[in-house]
């Protein structure tokens, strides 16, 4: 869609926009948000690969009640 001179060009032009003052506060938040989301990947990745039961596996439990009592 964009080829390497349209993508400079628009980086420039919002480096011009924005100010230099602004630009390294923007690339700051643009990395803590790469950094987050890719924690948060491999949190999902680990939670996806942690062991537990697979669909179709029976788990036995022990039903128990709420503590007040049968209701009228």
């Amino acid at each position: 869609m964009f080829g390497l001179s349209e993508l400079a060009l628009v980086l420039l032009v919002l480096a011009v926009v924005l100010g230099i003052k602004k630009l390294p506060e923007l690339t700051r938040a643009t990395g803590k948000a790469v950094r987050i989301f890719k924690s948060e990947a491999r949190a999902l990745k680990a939670q996806d690969a942690a062991p537990g039961p697979a669909a179709g596996d029976v788990v036995e439990g022990k039903i128990v009640g709420r503590g007040d009592g049968p209701r009228p």
